[in-house]
């Protein structure tokens, strides 16, 4: 199925995943009609799903959100093997975020930072300013009570943040972002786990050849063992996919 816009829309597992061709037709339709639209855009991969089918509360935020994007191959495989002529591609999260700030700095576009650690957080802001000459109207890092929320979400309603991006990990950047919102919809809320870390150099992604051939996953196993555990869980969405019960 086509939402208003003309771009499929392919529910897997309950969720409504858009079908992007590439990222680059994820930012343009972001950023069309010479504004960012306003929502919440979320990555969705295997592991998120699982998560989602035994935690009532995310799976209600992941409804809710506007823009569900492909990020893990598992999922781009688990479409195209339910809708065999589909057109759509994995976008990496960390990649979309770049290239959505990357465009924000050729538009003007202001931007809000929330999440990761404070010096992490410094080196971001800095480091997007000299490559896109983003305008950066405030930051946050990600320690902070929930009785500090409330400060929060009203410094960024002030800001007028066109773009708020949250690195804090899920389920929790989800609910920041619901409660941000309600306090303040209009803008474009992104949720980017570590991505701050791979972006400032804190943490090694994969080699881009790894990358394309859909192994980000494996790499990241090998970097670090003590992900098995979250890589074995991962089997049910296996079983979901050899059954078809996708």
């Amino acid at each position: 199925m086509e939402n208003q816009d003309g771009i499929a829309q392919y529910p897997i597992r309950g969720l409504v995943i858009w079908g992007f061709r590439d990222e680059r037709h994820c930012v343009d339709y972001l950023f069309a009609d010479g504004r960012v639209r306003t929502g919440t855009l979320i990555a969705i991969n295997a592991e998120k799903v699982l998560t989602s089918e035994r935690d009532a509360a995310l799976a209600q935020l992941l409804a809710e959100a506007e823009y569900k994007y492909a990020d893990g191959i598992s999922i781009v495989r688990s479409i195209r093997r339910k809708y065999p002529h589909a057109q759509v591609a994995r976008i990496a999260g960390a990649d979309l975020w770049e290239g959505i700030m990357a465009r924000a700095g050729m538009e003007g576009t202001a931007v809000f930072l929330i999440g990761g650690r404070p010096a992490v957080l410094e080196q971001t802001a800095e480091r997007l300013r000299a490559q896109w000459n983003v305008n950066i109207v405030g930051m946050h890092d990600g320690y902070f009570t929930p009785a500090g929320q409330e400060s929060l979400f009203a410094r960024v309603r002030a800001s007028g943040a066109a773009i708020v991006t949250v690195a804090m990990g899920s389920p929790r950047q989800e609910i920041i972002m619901r409660d941000c919102r309600a306090c303040y919809p209009n803008a474009l809320y992104m949720g980017v786990g570590g991505t701050y870390d791979v972006f400032t150099g804190h943490v090694k992604r994969a080699p881009l050849v790894w990358r394309r051939l859909g192994l980000e996953w494996l790499y990241r196993l090998f970097s670090q063992p003590s992900r098995l555990r979250r890589q074995l869980k991962l089997l049910r969405f296996v079983g979901y996919y050899i059954s078809g019960r996708l």
